[in-house]
């Protein structure tokens, strides 16, 4: 009986570091390459909002942790390495080095495009969901909601809501921090 040895194609970081520098966003989902274009301007405008709006609340609660925006790659493993729009690591995380984030932020941010929807809706939720990501948020400018998942006790996401422009945002990972949608939509 003959054995032959099985090769893993799969890209590893080793390979996403020769990617090229340019102004796209590279990622490997267990291997395989995906390439984002540059967002739009809506989406940048959510995206600093958003930042703002956790920022701020870093500065006056200070020691809670820090906020970071792409492009900032998170290394899982060797096969998955992705930049999401906003990450938040939390005081308790020992992950942040000066090239990347080594493992799973306390909170990871998308925000939707045509082009990442289903990626970002299907895979990226599964990929944060096997790291340990404690919250996920996936925010979408076509329907001006926020979907949240959180990590639960036996490690799956469950989904804690779908909120629209007249709901508030908050999440435990930051005590006392509240966001208007009506003003991150606005």
């Amino acid at each position: 009986m003959s054995t032959s040895a099985r090769t893993d194609s799969r890209l590893t970081y080793d390979d996403f570091l020769l990617f090229p520098d340019d102004g796209q966003r590279h990622e490997l989902i267990d291997g395989e390459h995906y390439v984002t274009p540059t967002p739009v301007l809506r989406h940048q405008r959510l995206l600093g909002r958003l930042h703002l709006a956790v920022a701020n609340y870093l500065v006056a609660n200070p020691g809670h942790g820090e906020v970071l925006l792409s492009p900032f790659d998170i290394v899982f493993s060797k096969w998955d390495v992705v930049e999401p729009d906003l990450m938040f690591i939390a005081r308790d995380q020992y992950i942040l080095t000066e090239k990347n984030i080594v493992g799973a932020p306390a909170l990871v941010v998308e925000i939707l495009s045509p082009s990442t929807r289903k990626r970002d809706q299907n895979l990226k939720l599964r990929l944060f969901e096997k790291h340990g990501v404690r919250e996920y948020w996936m925010v979408d400018p076509d329907h001006d909601t926020v979907t949240v998942d959180r990590l639960d006790e036996v490690g799956a996401f469950t989904r804690s809501g779908v909120f629209g422009v007249d709901a508030v945002l908050s999440t435990p990972l930051l005590p006392g921090w509240a966001l208007p949608l009506g003003q991150l939509f606005a």
